[in-house]
């Protein structure tokens, strides 16, 4: 049997909080998102989200220098160190700490973490097997207050540390004679950022209060002493000596002095303050949130918390370039290796930003949601994917390249519900402001608005299968509206219900729309009728979510009570339920004062969807799992938990008894106080500070599950943001009617010999897909059509879907293309009888020709555009030719009348 779906993607979310890195080459950059982290490759416009998490949000990410090792560090200190080639996690350390930065050496052979006051330097892995993949090297002390930033010089001999306490301290990776450890200061506030010089010890120090010192060393990189070895192996016994004592290895110790005496600095390694020099001359005050330096053309990057970000060169501080790019605080700052594109991180609205600053163009601006999203929908080729949230916006998403392509913002309110219609270029969302709005995906604006008679919020919203009646349910008026999309006019208001409406749904097959309410029913319309009400199905509680299956044979409502039941609406007769409350497995909410166990016995499914093929039902609600029941047999077949993020709330089934006091729980104290966004804890009198600011964390809830039309992946919209899990068929060997003779040598050997249509049927009993491609490609063009009319039916659908998946991958596309369409012409009448069971398959194929189309008509645009440029040229070159020609002949014979006057 196949594998169940696969974690493929996370949409919706661009960036949570943490620091952006781009990859070596410059072309991707790794965000992270929440506890995930997210690949963005910016030359071939694709994202991808890595199928590994860490236990809480992710903090930081430190990158090695050659681009094949990351390590992901979380809110706790847990680490994972994550090869980005293989994609998998290859360590996990604990740093038992919190850790604010981390960063990889220059040579790649070390790297230091910054926690508490220290700083830690360890043996990065290498190419070798090792037992333990992070080996401490050495522990710096010096800084008083909290470390907060790292650079290295060139060579990887020294690096700096910023910290709270306002001073910068440089230390050195191996012990130099004439380099001691002392501090830096001649700043106000707390240390943003610290850069070197490029092949240099000069450096560059930034702090919160927007002020930047340039520091200037008597000394060459060149110039440091190695110690001799005597006291270096003095120093490093005495070392080992106390680290016998010690609990947790702290390596080699090496203690910084504030103030060295005059004795202890003679001939050694002096820095001295050259400029100092002040972000905001016109007073406004505005903290200095993060900053990023690149060496090779003195490029200073500096973003503040009002959302400006400032170019400055360097050493002479020229200002180059300044603007706003949000009206949030810029948490993170990142420049590629050319020093071309500047990434921008805004955690307060999942804001993620590549600006190019010569061009002044952006080549990356994406955006989440900025309050959770409530409720999505395919389209009808897959392709596409539409979300709405609680701001107000919808947005519409590419489900190839995970990019958000257009957003509207004309709803003033939280928008409930989203869908397509079923031509697949007209988008139609309800929301809480009173209105039902049409989009066309065409020319991307808002063309029809419907509203009520009365102003009513509206809670779902289902359309037709033709696109032409479009129905809202309203949930404090108790009515359903009925709109035509045509004219945009209101048809017939529906009344009948007693309680607000919570789901619509129309029978894909006949004009019938199913409501469900609170009042314990279920109601079926006949649009067509003018009697309007068919039938009343009555439940044994309030009615959350209605739902047809594909065929519209069969309706499945879930209610309050926990349970889900399927009906043959034709004659109003329940056909089976499912008990499914159990399945929910709620967690405790940090502030609850109940168990899980008993929680859940009051929770139930708020969303369902059946899958493409009508076999299976998705089930989703106010927990972290999502379950999948087989409709026939009404079992659970499998239940995914879609997220392992602790930074969540609800995610533990029982409470920490170590955040139990006697007061109450430790979640109640609001600690910190936003210090952490740079935001102080203000004292009375000082103007600084947010006293509004509180930490929440947000319960983790799944708020809709669809299914893909082409029956290959479903998304579910969740706190997280919006999941994607895809059957990825590569990964299993699943043979079907297998043989004793079908061998992947028999396959060649039949191949060999030209029976194609043999080889074809064998290669599909092995299914293996490799083996199914290099037959397929081996047949020759002109053998397609006898090939074609000679399989049997069985074959034909396999085929089917086997091409649809190829067009996904491969470049034949002529081959493949004559392929699909001999199949269609020569079995088109037979597929037609089955077209409810092979719909998925044919709309799984229409997705992948369609997107091969669009790109395909854009590139022939392209060179038409071109074709009648060089043309337009030529000609205008011709006539210039033509007419210098017809002067040059005109003075000739000017001069031919000259001579024979």
């Amino acid at each position: 049997p196949s594998l169940p779906p696969q974690f493929s993607g996370l949409l919706g979310t661009v960036y949570r909080r943490g620091n952006l890195t781009f990859t070596r080459d410059g072309n991707s950059l790794i965000s992270p998102v929440g506890n995930r982290v997210s690949l963005f490759d910016l030359k071939n416009n694709k994202c991808e989200t890595l199928p590994l998490a860490t236990r809480l949000n992710i903090v930081c990410v430190g990158l090695s220098p050659d681009g094949s090792l990351a390590i992901l560090i979380d809110e706790e200190g847990a680490a994972l160190l994550v090869s980005l080639i293989g994609k998998c996690v290859i360590h996990q350390f604990y740093f038992h700490k919190p850790v604010h930065s981390v960063s990889f050496s220059p040579d790649g052979k070390k790297f230091v973490v910054t926690k508490d006051n220290l700083a830690y330097l360890y043996h990065a892995p290498g190419k070798k097997r090792e037992f333990n993949a992070f080996v401490l090297d050495k522990t710096y002390y010096g800084p008083y207050d909290e470390t907060t930033c790292i650079d290295w010089t060139d060579d990887s001999k020294c690096f700096a540390v910023g910290s709270k306490d306002m001073s910068t301290w440089v230390f050195g990776a191996e012990r130099w004679a004439n380099l001691i450890y002392y501090s830096l200061g001649g700043h106000k506030d707390v240390i943003v950022a610290c850069f070197f010089e490029e092949n240099s010890l000069d450096l560059y120090t930034i702090s919160q209060d927007a002020a930047l010192c340039v520091w200037q060393c008597d000394t060459e990189l060149d110039g440091l002493k190695p110690m001799p070895p005597k006291e270096a192996a003095k120093e490093k016994s005495a070392a080992e000596n106390d680290e016998e004592l010690l609990e947790e290895p702290k390596g080699e110790e090496i203690h910084g002095k504030a103030d060295p005496n005059e004795q202890e600095s003679r001939g050694k390694v002096k820095y001295s303050r050259v400029a100092k020099y002040f972000f905001n001359k016109e007073g406004d005050f505005n903290n200095l949130t993060s900053a990023a330096y690149h060496k090779k053309t003195h490029l200073l990057v500096t973003g503040f918390a009002s959302g400006v970000f400032h170019l400055h060169e360097l050493p002479d501080f020229n200002l180059i370039h300044s603007l706003s790019i949000s009206d949030q605080r810029i948490a993170s700052i990142s420049i590629n290796c050319t020093g071309d594109w500047i990434a921008f991180g805004c955690s307060g609205l999942g804001q993620l930003l590549v600006w190019e600053w010569q061009s002044e163009s952006y080549v990356l601006k994406q955006q989440g949601h900025f309050n959770s999203m409530v409720s999505l929908a395919y389209s009808p080729d897959g392709q596409y994917i539409v979300t709405g949230g609680e701001d107000g916006k919808v947005k519409v998403w590419n489900t190839s390249s995970s990019f958000c392509f257009v957003t509207f913002t004309e709803h003033t309110s939280g928008v409930t519900a989203v869908t397509f219609t079923s031509t697949g270029y007209v988008i139609l969302s309800a929301s809480l402001d009173g209105t039902v709005r049409a989009f066309d995906l065409h020319r991307y604006r808002n063309f029809r608005t419907f509203t009520s008679p009365r102003p009513s919020q509206f809670s779902c919203l289902a359309v037709d299968s033709s696109g032409e009646i479009v129905s809202a349910g309203s949930q404090d008026s108790f009515e359903i509206f009925i709109w035509s999309m045509q004219s945009g006019r209101l048809l017939d208001v529906l009344a009948g219900h007693e309680g607000p409406i919570s789901s619509l749904s129309f029978n894909p097959m006949k004009c019938v729309l199913a409501s469900a309410s609170w009042d314990k029913t279920v109601k079926l319309w006949d649009m067509l009728d003018s009697w309007r009400t068919k039938e009343t199905l009555i439940m044994n509680s309030d009615v959350l979510v209605v739902a047809f299956r594909p065929d519209g044979k069969e309706l499945a409502v879930a209610a309050l009570n926990g349970q889900i039941t399927f009906w043959d609406h034709e004659n109003a007769v329940q056909t089976g339920s499912i008990e499914g409350r159990h399945d929910l497995q709620m967690g405790r909410k940090e502030l609850d004062k109940i168990t899980a166990k008993q929680a859940a016995k009051g929770k139930s499914f708020t969303t369902l969807c059946y899958s493409a093929d009508g076999q299976s039902i998705l089930a989703g609600g106010l927990s972290k799992f999502v379950c999948i029941y087989n409709v026939k047999e009404q079992i659970l077949m499998k239940k995914f938990e879609i997220s392992c993020n602790y930074s969540l709330d609800a995610m533990e089934e029982y409470l920490d008894r170590r955040k139990m006091t006697e007061f109450g729980s430790m979640a109640l104290i609001d600690e910190g106080g936003g210090g952490e966004d740079g935001v102080a804890i203000p004292l009375p009198g000082v103007k600084r500070g947010d006293m509004s600011y509180r930490h929440f964390k947000p319960e983790i809830r799944v708020t809709c599950v669809r299914f893909s039309p082409t029956g290959r992946s479903w998304a579910a919209t969740t706190t997280e943001g919006l999941l994607i899990y895809s059957l990825d068929s590569g990964l299993i060997f699943d043979p079907f009617e297998l043989d004793v003779d079908v061998t992947p040598s028999n396959i060649h050997k039949t191949l060999r010999q030209k029976e194609y249509t043999m080889a074809i049927i064998m290669a599909f009993k092995l299914n293996e897909k490799k083996l199914i491609q290099e037959v397929i490609e081996a047949v020759p063009s002109s053998e397609v059509d006898v090939v074609c009319s000679s399989l049997p039916d069985l074959y034909v659908e396999k085929l089917l879907e086997f091409l649809a998946s190829a067009f996904e991958i491969s470049c034949h596309l002529e081959f493949y293309l004559i392929w699909a369409h001999k199949l269609l012409m020569l079995h088109g009448q037979k597929l037609k009888t089955r077209s409810v069971k092979l719909l998925p398959v044919i709309q799984f194929l229409q997705k992948s020709i369609q997107r091969h189309f669009e790109d395909i008509s854009k590139l022939c645009e392209w060179n038409i555009y071109n074709i009648k440029y060089t043309l337009a040229i030529s000609q205008q070159r011709g006539m210039k030719r033509l007419a210098q020609e017809a002067s040059a002949d005109e003075e000739e014979l000017d001069s031919d009348s000259d001579y024979l006057m």
